[in-house]
């Protein structure tokens, strides 16, 4: 009787930790199709010649339907969502790339901006992964950092200061990178079940670090 009672306390503390590892493999499956997605609706819209008119609303599209993933986070609706999502973002970037790809030593700066931003994310998120550290505590200072980074980037649009631009910028890359922390922590330790809510937040995440960093590169590189 008392094995028993033994096995089914094992098989009760084991059941978080199974359903956590699935929300963890649906979570990065689902992030690398959207990534993968991103970039062919990128190379898309590059092919097509897109201007920044058609990436502004590109861009307010995605936030649309950022709004009905999250709405549509608990259905098979909200997969269909999360394409929609990023493939907007993706092609919201068709513009930036096809400038930065026409510099003499452009694609070697989008190449290293992916390839920054590859080693930031697999470096963050498998050191919270490993470590198993609760990075819960940092929410309040990221979502502050956020708000004035945001604040600074608008200001910027009239002030037009190369200095705030850059500082916004490797603002922006710590902010997200400590994002890339907080949420996977938030996955490992049960804040977060839903892996459809989990891949939005490490993609938005990475993308921001793409964008902010080849921005970086570029201006390094005048």
């Amino acid at each position: 009787m008392q094995d028993k009672r033994l096995m089914s306390n094992s098989v009760a503390a084991a059941r978080p930790a199974v359903e956590i590892n699935n929300v963890l493999k649906n979570t990065y499956m689902l992030l690398g199709l959207t990534l993968a997605f991103s970039a062919l609706t990128a190379a898309a819209a590059m092919a097509v010649g897109i201007g920044r008119g058609a990436s502004l609303v590109c861009m307010l599209a995605a936030f649309g339907a950022m709004f009905m993933v999250h709405r549509n986070a608990d259905s098979a609706k909200g997969l269909v969502w999360v394409f929609a999502f990023t493939g907007l973002l993706g092609a919201s970037l068709g513009p930036m790339l096809s400038y930065y790809l026409s510099m003499p030593n452009g694609p070697q700066l989008v190449f290293q901006a992916m390839g920054g931003t590859a080693i930031i994310f697999f470096t963050l998120s498998g050191y919270a992964l490993v470590t198993r550290k609760d990075f819960s505590f940092m929410g309040g200072f990221l979502l502050v950092g956020l708000v004035v980074a945001v604040l600074a980037s608008i200001a910027n649009i009239f002030l037009a200061m190369p200095g705030l631009y850059l500082a916004t910028s490797a603002a922006i890359v710590l902010i997200m990178s400590g994002l890339i922390l907080f949420d996977t922590s938030n996955i490992i330790h049960g804040g977060e079940t839903n892996y459809i809510r989990a891949t939005v937040g490490l993609y938005l995440s990475i993308y921001n670090i793409f964008v902010n960093l080849l921005a970086l590169l570029g201006i390094m590189d005048e």
